[in-house]
């Protein structure tokens, strides 16, 4: 089995933490989102991950070993394969067209999932799908009486379904899928300006490919910081249902009242603070004097003498502030 993870856009709607890492690298509880993402569908596989193939823009050396550590952490290869210019999800994909091979999970790595399901790996295709209020933004599917889907709509401009195509797909022949998706680029057929892989998915349906819906138990979004915040709280929520440890031993936490969920990382100080719930605190970071609640604090950064809640501080960033709803990026300073 192959993971294959598009994750080649900007993350413009994640500036100003985008600006020095790729979104899929901000942390959720402590790990990145990639990583969260192929962990978890590594679980659901129910087999072995022998290649994780990660599309990216051109992000650097550093962030290409962080990638492929993520990939050995599951037992598997990571492939580093790029994609220069942003034209559609079908070009994304087929960026990876050395790894299109054989069974494989496509996952788009702005988005996390909630599952207690094993993946079926007889059927031809799976595509996964959540139901929404607002279908507009999203692709959808519509369903026949069997359960079996019938049409893929990119982005509807009036109701067609509010089965949202969530970014998680499983295909039984790779190969099959890579061919599909070099017959748009060779023939430029575009949805919307870019190759979209819901009309390769529409092409195999019309040859008979069989798809079916797969469901999730929660899908979380990281499209944005209030969105990214909201699936912060709720991974931290899954985590502590799951009964693992959210503080590191080497946490350092003096006078501090820590309401849970609450991740710690490793050699965090917290001082007369109070923490949480559905709070962050990345590695090295230091929180005094302040209240921090429903909040990622990144990496070797600093809350000194703030309030600060639904905010995200990035790296080596520095924030004393009175009561706020803050987006901070890395090695800012704050002070109000």
């Amino acid at each position: 089995m192959k993971i294959i993870v598009p994750m080649a856009g900007m993350g413009k709607r994640m500036r100003p933490h985008t600006l020095t890492v790729p979104k899929p690298l901000i942390p959720i509880a402590g790990k990145p989102i990639v990583q969260r993402l192929v962990e978890d569908i590594a679980k659901v596989c129910g087999e072995q991950v022998d290649e994780v193939a990660f599309i990216i823009g051109r992000f650097g050396a550093e962030v290409e070993k962080s990638l492929v550590k993520i990939a050995e952490s599951v037992g598997a290869k990571g492939t580093i394969c790029y994609q220069d210019e942003p034209l559609g999800t079908a070009h994304a994909i087929l960026c990876a067209k050395e790894s299109l091979t054989g069974p494989l999970v496509v996952a788009f790595a702005d988005t996390l999932f909630k599952a207690d399901f094993t993946l079926d790996s007889s059927v031809p295709g799976t595509i996964w799908v959540q139901k929404v209020e607002d279908p507009k933004p999203f692709g959808v599917v519509k369903l026949n009486e069997q359960g079996q889907i019938t049409e893929f709509v990119e982005k509807p401009e009036t109701f067609v379904s509010d089965l949202a195509i969530i970014g998680i797909y499983y295909f039984q022949d790779g190969a099959y899928l890579r061919d599909e998706l070099q017959y748009l680029l060779d023939n430029d057929i575009k949805d919307k300006g870019e190759y979209q892989l819901t009309n390769a998915l529409e092409n195999m349906k019309n040859k008979g490919t069989i798809f079916v819906p797969g469901q999730v138990t929660e899908w979380l979004d990281c499209g944005n910081k209030d969105a990214t915040v909201f699936t912060n709280q709720r991974y931290l929520e899954y985590l502590k249902e799951r009964g693992e440890n959210l503080v590191a031993e080497s946490a350092k936490i003096t006078n501090s009242v820590i309401i849970e969920p609450v991740y710690i990382g490793e050699d965090a100080v917290i001082t007369n603070s109070v923490v949480g719930p559905h709070v962050s605190v990345g590695n090295k970071s230091n929180v005094r004097d302040s209240r921090v609640s429903n909040s990622i604090v990144q990496t070797s950064a600093s809350v000194l003498n703030a309030t600060i809640t639904n905010s995200m501080v990035g790296n080596f960033a520095s924030v004393t502030s009175k009561a706020a709803d803050l987006s901070l990026g890395d090695y800012n300073v704050l002070q109000v």
